[in-house]
């Protein structure tokens, strides 16, 4: 797979393959026209889920991208998909699988008659088991965490023949995840890696990241964009990071973080400006229902 080095600089996951530290969201777009432009830019990780509603559209993007007459590989590219809160009983595991694998879509948010959102009951550490038997038939290469605090980690690891490779959750100067990077034995990656707000439920007076003015004077010196240089942050605490965009430009631009280098003394500002503040929460009607521990216990392990 040496040639997913040329899309980023990669890490190296406990199962041997290799991660691109730059990836494509694709987290509520509309992305084949998007997953063209990036792999044609030289991503080669797409990130994905089967809640996002839109694995099809990424699978017929790639499909295109590989089609006959074209030398190219889909074992060049690293695609990460999810496990849905309602498929966690061992039983749906593997069918889940092979419908993201197929690229199918599914109703994600059964609910009960009362409107409210059925979750699931199932404890993740069954899960886990039944994600591993997906390991050894093959269907996937390596298995991780999305949304794991800390002790949800550990409970994983107690019990795992194969170890978490990676921890998705989301990470940005506002929200550092310092403790959980130091705690995790896998590889992290950063979603909503710029902080984003383009969500539902975010408020107006929610900071805007990309325009801090420490951030834009740091920017400005290194005669990069914010954004270049939050991804260039990510990348030099070792985290894997997959900002999201259907813009060309903007596609391009976040991949050219490979040219610069941020001092100590910048990292240390990029540090300091850590809030604790979470930007993300899965739907307007979860609750926090572990209090004695600071990482969301939302659980999405696949």
């Amino acid at each position: 797979h040496s040639s997913l080095l040329t899309a980023s600089t990669a890490v190296t996951l406990c199962t041997g393959q290799m991660m691109p530290m730059v990836g494509l969201g694709t987290w509520k777009s509309a992305p084949g026209q998007a997953v063209l432009t990036a792999l044609n830019c030289g991503y080669r990780h797409i990130d994905c889920a089967a809640a996002y509603g839109n694995e099809q559209e990424v699978g017929e993007a790639l499909a295109v991208w590989i089609s006959p007459g074209k030398v190219r590989l889909r074992e060049e590219v690293f695609v990460t998909s999810k496990l849905w809160n309602t498929k966690h009983d061992p039983e749906d595991v593997e069918q889940a699988c092979r419908t993201t694998l197929t690229h199918l879509g599914e109703e994600m948010m059964p609910r009960r008659a009362d409107g409210t959102i059925c979750y699931s009951d199932v404890h993740y550490k069954d899960t886990w088991r039944a994600m591993e038997a997906l390991v050894d038939q093959g269907l996937v290469k390596a298995i991780g965490l999305s949304n794991f605090n800390a002790k949800q980690v550990d409970d994983i690891i107690s019990v795992a023949r194969h170890k978490p490779a990676v921890n998705q959750v989301e990470c940005h100067p506002y929200l550092s995840q310092t403790d959980l990077l130091q705690h995790c034995r896998s590889v992290v990656t950063a979603y909503s890696p710029l902080g984003s707000r383009d969500r539902p439920w975010a408020s107006p007076d929610q900071p805007n990241l990309l325009e801090d003015p420490r951030l834009e004077d740091i920017a400005h010196r290194y005669q990069k964009t914010p954004a270049q240089v939050v991804l260039r942050w990510h990348i030099q605490r070792g985290v894997v990071c997959i900002p999201k965009s259907v813009t060309p430009s903007r596609i391009q631009q976040n991949l050219e973080v490979l040219d610069f280098c941020l001092s100590p003394d910048d990292m240390k500002l990029m540090e300091s400006m850590n809030r604790n503040e979470r930007l993300i929460v899965p739907t307007v009607e979860v609750m926090w229902r572990d209090s004695n521990h600071p990482y969301f216990p939302f659980h999405d392990p696949y």
